[in-house]
């Protein structure tokens, strides 16, 4: 195997990844928007009316955001709101380290229980890699279209 051809399928690999990695989370929230809004509100980051709002409308986003990039479908353009999410979510967490919460991140819902930390934070910076990739890289690398 050439190495572009490496390249197209560990592109096409990490896209599916992130992809599948957003869908679950999304979908895991959805299931519980209670306990979501709980971890939300646990950053002690935003005012309390905002919460119910962010619980209810980030995991929808996750979900059609992850969907189209697994389908391939706009996927720049859901690369770019994968990466600005992850941003968000990275921001946060740093602000719980520093303010010593030991809280659990609520990154991917509810089933896995993982602390904010810096693992989690490496995480998300591994994810960051990927999207970001994913928005530079052109459309026809992407989605394997010769032109």
């Amino acid at each position: 195997m050439n190495k572009e051809k490496l390249k197209l399928y560990t592109l096409a690999i990490l896209r599916i990844y992130l992809a599948l990695v957003f869908i679950i989370s999304g979908m895991d929230k959805i299931n519980d928007l209670h306990a979501f809004a709980d971890s939300i509100e646990n950053y002690k980051i935003l005012p309390i009316y905002v919460i119910n709002i962010m619980a209810i409308i980030i995991p929808w986003v996750e979900v059609i955001s992850g969907g189209f990039l697994l389908l391939g479908i706009f996927i720049k353009e859901n690369s770019l709101i994968i990466f600005s999410l992850l941003t968000i979510f990275t921001i946060a967490i740093i602000i719980a380290v520093l303010k010593g919460l030991n809280i659990e991140c609520g990154c991917t819902g509810t089933y896995d229980g993982q602390k904010v930390g810096l693992l989690k934070i490496a995480e998300n910076i591994f994810s960051l890699g990927i999207a970001f990739f994913c928005i530079i890289t052109p459309r026809q690398v992407l989605t394997f279209i010769k032109q």
